[in-house]
């Protein structure tokens, strides 16, 4: 009996071939190219599926990146879907902050921390900085500055070019002296390096061709014999081989000059980044992420918190290093990440309380309450301070300012209490933090939500 419910069980479950070909080809996209091609080796009509660009592998590339990009416009349509789904698949790692590591560019200065992000045929690399103004205390606003855009030529090539001026119209078809030919060299998943292609799009080009790099068998500056015509008495062997190993040899020298000059042909200088992998806050770490606030000296800066493997929290402030350490542009750290619970004592809400909010001004119609302060520095700076009705601490936590720990002296000529803060975390989910000896609290702020980099802002419309 139980064999025959066996029987018509089988015979009643359908096969993957008795599928319409839309729901095979649905079903075969969420399969990753190595199951693809075990797959495809199952049956010859399984193989001619598997084969198949124009329906499985632009079916693969619409599922994974269909919701970001346009599949259908990269390489203006012409080019083999399987291979837009290695490239993309590579480029796919990209998409977020990644931070400079080291100095930057001779040419030109540039901010250290860059986004990539999805464009309708091709990925947009933009350079991230904090607004800067002279006249007035900074808002919250974020420059995003167009640098680098990557995408696939009609006949598959890989077209990265870099636009030291920054123009937000940078398309491949600009003008060849002003942009750049750069290639993206990937090591891992966390490091990538940008680097000045110096042979421009040649450097693709079939071996043998006259244009095409010298791979030490003769070439315009060949010594010896001719390709397909080998030596036939040992010392022409003798004297081929040493010309080609020889320090000092003739062809060595030409190998170094040519160098030098593609060298002095540079217009860009190598960049190494390194991946801000966790750039967003989460439930089990709240203050983890890219942040953004306005020190004392009116100006916004940007802040990256990073959580240890023992519990930890660390703040470092993103940039080139300041010339001088200053007193309003301090790093908090602490190995004990246990939120003060409410109710608060008196003396943690005294602490709070007298302190002022370092935020953009308010519109004159909303209310707001002006810190009072005597004295004639202060009330420079201060006047344009004010302090915020609208956060409400949730948490507090205890933190460190990392001075102590980079200049040695520090510790033992002040007050021990005055590398001490408190962070207090808003409703919201946002925090302030500010440290014992000052007076004011730096209220921090996302700098990217849901993918995107909030109040970011056109270079042009700013007025400084």
């Amino acid at each position: 009996m139980a064999k025959n419910v066996n029987e018509e069980f089988s015979s009643s479950s359908p096969s993957f071939t008795d599928f319409p070909e839309d729901v095979q080809l649905c079903i075969l996209s969420f399969l990753c190219p190595i199951e693809i091609a075990s797959f495809a080796c199952t049956s010859k009509q399984f193989g001619t599926l598997c084969s198949d660009d124009a329906k499985l592998w632009l079916s693969l590339c619409d599922r994974r990146w269909g919701s970001k990009t346009q599949i259908k416009k990269w390489g203006e349509g012409k080019i083999l879907y399987r291979n837009l789904y290695t490239v993309l698949h590579e480029w796919d790692n990209l998409i977020g902050f990644w931070r400079r590591s080291g100095p930057g560019s001779a040419v030109i200065e540039s901010p250290s921390l860059v986004f990539f992000e999805w464009g309708s045929s091709f990925i947009a690399g933009s350079r991230v900085s904090p607004t800067q103004s002279e006249s007035e205390i900074c808002g919250y606003q974020v420059k995003k500055v167009p640098f680098l855009k990557m995408g696939l030529s009609e006949d598959g090539q890989i077209v990265n070019l870099l636009d030291p001026n920054g123009r937000a119209d940078l398309n491949f078809n600009g003008n060849g002296s002003e942009l750049i030919p750069v290639n993206v060299c990937f090591m891992g998943k966390t490091h990538f390096v940008l680097e000045e292609n110096v042979f421009g799009r040649s450097s693709s080009s079939s071996p043998g061709k006259n244009g095409g790099e010298d791979c030490g068998f003769g070439g315009e500056d060949g010594i010896g014999i001719e390709s397909g015509s080998p030596p036939d008495r040992m010392l022409e062997i003798y004297q081929h081989l040493a010309n080609r190993v020889s320090p000092g040899s003739d062809r060595s020298r030409r190998q170094r000059r040519k160098e030098k000059e593609r060298m002095a042909r540079r217009k860009w200088e190598p960049e190494h980044f390194v991946k801000v992998v966790n750039c967003s806050p989460t439930a089990l770490r709240p203050l983890q992420g890219l942040w953004k606030g306005i020190c004392a000296d009116l100006s916004l800066a940007f802040y990256l918190v990073a959580y240890d493997d023992i519990g930890g929290i660390a703040c470092r402030r993103l940039g080139d290093p300041p010339e001088r350490f200053s007193t309003y542009a301090p790093v908090f750290w602490t190995s004990n990440a246990t939120f003060l619970e409410a109710p608060f004592p008196l003396e943690e809400e005294s602490l709070y309380g007298s302190r002022v909010h370092l935020q953009p001004v308010q519109p004159h119609n909303e209310n707001h309450e002006q810190f009072p302060m005597s004295d004639v520095e202060g009330v420079n700076h201060i006047q344009q301070f004010y302090l915020s009705d609208n956060e409400v601490v949730n948490r507090i936590l205890h933190i460190n300012s990392s001075y102590d720990l980079v200049i040695p002296d520090l510790a033992g000529a002040t007050n021990p209490r005055s590398a001490e803060g408190r962070i207090w975390q808003y409703q919201d989910g946002t925090f302030g933090f500010g440290f014992v000896r000052d007076n004011f609290v730096i209220d921090m702020k996302n700098i990217v939500r849901d993918g995107c980099i909030v109040d970011a802002v056109n270079p042009s419309t700013l007025i400084v």
